[in-house]
């Protein structure tokens, strides 16, 4: 009788410890929310005043993750002579997709490389044209693992967003 009990108490225990044990792993996060706003610089006809919000999603181990922004674009006062024309604010908007990005380790985070499809208004292509590519670092410090958000432009993008990476925030890792 000892022996039975000795075995259901054992096999408990070792529920319990294979239990405690993949609770106290500290899963990685795999999507990533946040939002955008920054300036471009006025060399591209502005300053333009972008603000947004992007999501990105890792693929597990695929080594691949997948990116979407949606920003509004316009100019900032720096931007126009006058204050109160709607016309010379030239409000408009961007989607901005990436899917199957590279995925690469960097200091305090990762990076995702690859080529980018970005929509002006909803249209398709957009004015500055074909193609673009991007590099999205997502990073962190010391107290928050992942915090900030940089993605740079290369190719025909460059033309109306400049070569200067856009800055955003991190909101949620989950």
């Amino acid at each position: 009788m000892n022996s039975k009990r000795f075995w259901w108490v054992a096999r408990i225990g070792a529920l319990v410890l294979v239990s405690v044990a993949l609770l106290a792993q500290d899963p990685q996060p795999v999507h990533f929310r946040g939002t955008i706003n920054d300036f471009t610089p006025a060399s591209v006809g502005g300053p333009w005043e972008m603000s947004g919000t992007w999501s990105l999603d890792l693929n597990g181990d695929s080594g691949e993750a997948n990116f979407s922004a949606v920003l509004t674009m316009v100019r900032s006062d720096l931007g126009v002579t006058d204050l109160n024309s709607a016309k010379q604010r030239s409000a408009h908007t961007h989607h901005m997709t990436l899917i199957g990005g590279t995925v690469t380790p960097v200091a305090n985070g990762f990076e995702v490389t690859g080529p980018i499809t970005i929509t002006a208004n909803g249209n398709f292509p957009p004015p500055f044209g074909i193609p673009s590519t991007a590099t999205i670092d997502v990073t962190g410090g010391n107290t928050v693992a992942f915090s900030n958000i940089k993605v740079t432009l290369t190719g025909a993008a460059v033309a109306h967003f400049g070569s200067q990476p856009i800055n955003g925030v991190v909101r949620s890792a989950k």
